[in-house]
């Protein structure tokens, strides 16, 4: 899309409410659909599909309009999304049918992680995870189809595991130093790395320890455990070696869909090596259907459905982007005192990332608008990092039109073990992001970690 920066704006009949007017038939759609319990993101396909309708009636340049939402679903990121997706969709299915869920269930309930210590234990393996990795969408990935199937066997609340689980991932995202957020922030602003992570505890580590405590509280649920330790072949635990090596790979830096090939490459080798699952099972000809199954085409179509959703999202992204609405909101510099200063960053980022919908994309755009204004103002680096960077990881977890919560809601098929939850529930159960924007208001509202932080920059 760096071309388009050279190409004059997208312009759309009323304006900016006219460019604003698909973004927010999505965004009023998505919520409908959430409030009235629609769990699958496939209902969201017609919503976007409608937005996208929307953005062609009110551009006078139709043929441009489509050209820029072609080039906003075609990009590397998108697809390697995609990719991602798809993969993921594969090595969660291996995972499942090798036992492995079963094993970890009645692993839990021998060493005593029933219902609510189940559901804090999953937070504590996301975060650590997540912050290993500095990436939230790797954990949500990798951890909820070991977890949350799992908490069928342990009495946990679904509502609140699931929550657990994606409150562990943006933990990770807001705080290691390798996440690319976090990066994004810090080099935005000119400040170091370390002391942008050093500075982001005083925000992280409180909202992370209270939703530790509340997920053990009420996470409890009213399920009876369903997991029989003596009726549990141990042995599957050997499976966890693939998603192991999965995050050897990440901490080596190494690409996301090459490190989920290998995963899903030895989890194939351990299954059918280990006589957990045959061969036959993992793809074979179904010739009454005319066509292939088995696991590898199940997981496959897992991740059709999110897919899909993460296309038309981008190509209305892309108009959105095009529009230069972005730079609308966040060109004003009119702050006169610190605390307005403070003001305006956020609120700058806030609408940066309700029109891109990507965290670290949402810091790009307005990165060099917030340096200028706390620069101007005397806000220290650190302070302009920590709120563009918790900022951007709190909507993108509780909304339910942002990726993280629709992948999060599309993991939750487990072939009724589980109940499907739909984006609008992860998001309400995630209490670690709910609490960090409680604690981010504080800060820009009423000045908490004010003094401290221009003190620690002195």
């Amino acid at each position: 899309m760096q071309e388009a920066q050279h190409n004059p704006k997208l312009e759309f009949y009323g304006g900016t409410v006219g460019a604003m007017t698909p973004l927010l038939a999505f965004v009023v759609g998505a919520t409908y659909l959430g409030f009235a319990g629609a769990p699958d993101e496939r209902g969201l396909w017609t919503v976007l599909l409608l937005a996208l309708g929307l953005a062609l009636l009110l551009c006078p340049d139709r043929e441009r309009c489509a050209e820029v939402m072609i080039g906003g679903m075609s990009q590397p990121l998108v697809l390697l999304m995609i990719l991602a997706w798809l993969f993921a969709g594969v090595f969660g299915a291996l995972l499942s049918a090798s036992g492995l869920v079963q094993a970890l269930a009645g692993a839990a309930h021998a060493v005593g992680l029933q219902g609510g210590l189940f559901c804090s234990a999953a937070f504590i393996v996301a975060c650590l995870f997540s912050t290993a990795t500095g990436t939230s969408l790797g954990t949500i990935i990798l951890c909820f189809p070991l977890l949350y199937p799992a908490g069928a066997g342990s009495g946990a609340d679904p509502f609140w595991l699931a929550g657990a689980i994606i409150a562990g991932s943006t933990f990770g995202d807001n705080i290691s130093p390798v996440s690319d957020t976090t990066i994004a922030s810090a080099t935005t602003q000119a400040v170091a790395l370390g002391d942008v992570v050093a500075s982001r505890m005083r925000y992280a580590l409180p909202a992370a320890g209270a939703s530790l405590v509340a997920f053990a509280i009420l996470g409890g649920g009213d399920t009876i455990p369903t997991a029989r330790v003596e009726a549990v072949d141990f042995s599957a635990l050997l499976m966890l070696a693939a998603p192991a090596f999965v995050l050897y790979l990440l901490l080596r830096r190494t690409h996301l869909v090459v490190a989920l090939a290998a995963g899903i490459g030895s989890a194939v080798v351990l299954a059918v090596g280990g006589g957990f699952v045959a061969w036959r099972e993992v793809v074979y000809i179904d010739s009454a259907a005319y066509g292939a199954r088995g696991l590898l085409v199940d997981g496959l179509e897992r991740g059709v459905g999110v897919s899909i959703f993460t296309l038309l999202l981008m190509g209305i992204v892309a108009v959105v982007e095009e529009s230069r609405l972005v730079a609308r909101f966040s060109s004003g510099e009119s702050a006169t005192t610190v605390a307005a200063g403070e003001r305006q960053i956020f609120g700058a980022i806030t609408a940066s990332c309700m029109l891109t919908t990507h965290s670290s994309v949402a810091i790009l755009a307005v990165g060099s608008a917030s340096r200028r204004i706390g620069e101007r103002l005397g806000i220290p680096g650190t302070r302009r990092a920590n709120i563009l960077d918790t900022t951007v990881c709190t909507y993108p977890f509780l909304l339910p039109w942002f990726i993280p919560t629709i992948l999060a809601a599309n993991l939750t098929v487990v072939d009724g073990v589980m109940p499907r939850l739909s984006a609008l529930q992860i998001g309400l159960a995630n209490l670690h992001s709910w609490l960090l924007l409680a604690i981010l208001c504080a800060a820009v509202f009423l000045g908490y970690g004010r003094q401290t932080t221009s003190a620690e920059q002195d």
